[in-house]
């Protein structure tokens, strides 16, 4: 590996990052990267969660320091989460290649869909929802979020902003701070099955992380600075490039 291509991968890490925090999608970016410099698909999309477990760590703690965050019902969330994706980690580390490729450009293609054609997602908050109710569809609706995050993670960021602006309202900045927060929570064990079954490339993951961590971070200052209308503004043009890229590319 030589040095342009560590650049390469770190700056594609930085704006994955940076992107994941804000809107979704990054994933999209860093997954086919892997497998563009080689490797296999379930190798590429074990290596990936360890650049979004450093990126999800570091855009926590900034939200934190902020104090924009929802406890304890993103924990709640994030344990929901966290089940799922155990069941979906060992769904797919096991999966014909070929198989896994098909699968992908489906779901980037559905990603796309789901996004284009619900307005909503985009939209600002016009109060919080936090009864009991809408907790537990939050709670149900993340278990199987959570196998989706488990299996494969790419675009799961637009998925879940459609949930939290739906089911409770959540500001897109509050949005952004639950996001993280569950992600990491999950990512952790979807890791873990990763690791148990040698699923990882250490050398590109830890050069990934490395610029996943520093685009995470950036993302969620920019998010508590910028507000929800920046946010809006970068989520619709991220709709817009992953369209154009699935179409023509």
């Amino acid at each position: 590996m030589d040095l342009l291509e560590v650049i390469f991968i770190v700056g594609a890490g930085v704006f994955a990052g940076f992107l994941n925090v804000l809107a979704g999608g990054g994933s999209l970016i860093t997954l086919p990267l892997l497998i563009f410099l080689g490797l296999p698909p379930t190798i590429a999309n074990g290596t990936n969660r360890i650049g979004i477990l450093a990126q999800n760590i570091f855009s926590v703690a900034k939200f934190n320091q902020k104090k924009v965050h929802s406890y304890p019902y993103s924990i709640y969330l994030g344990i929901s989460a966290l089940i799922g994706s155990i069941i979906g980690a060992f769904l797919v580390v096991d999966i014909d290649e070929e198989l896994f490729k098909r699968i992908l450009s489906i779901v980037m293609v559905c990603v796309a869909v789901l996004i284009l054609f619900n307005n909503k997602a985009g939209e600002l908050a016009t109060g919080e929802k936090m009864e009991f109710k809408n907790q537990m569809w939050g709670v149900i609706s993340f278990f199987f979020i959570g196998i989706y995050g488990g299996f494969l993670h790419a675009g799961i960021g637009f998925i879940v902003i459609l949930a939290l602006t739906k089911l409770n309202g959540f500001s897109l900045v509050k949005t952004n701070s639950i996001k993280v927060t569950v992600a990491l929570v999950y990512t952790f064990a979807a890791v873990g099955v990763f690791i148990y079954k040698d699923a990882i490339n250490w050398k590109y993951a830890l050069i990934l992380a490395v610029g996943n961590a520093l685009g995470g971070y950036l993302g969620a200052a920019f998010s508590v600075k910028r507000g929800d209308k920046w946010i809006k503004g970068i989520l619709l043009v991220a709709i817009l490039v992953l369209a154009v890229k699935l179409w023509f590319f």
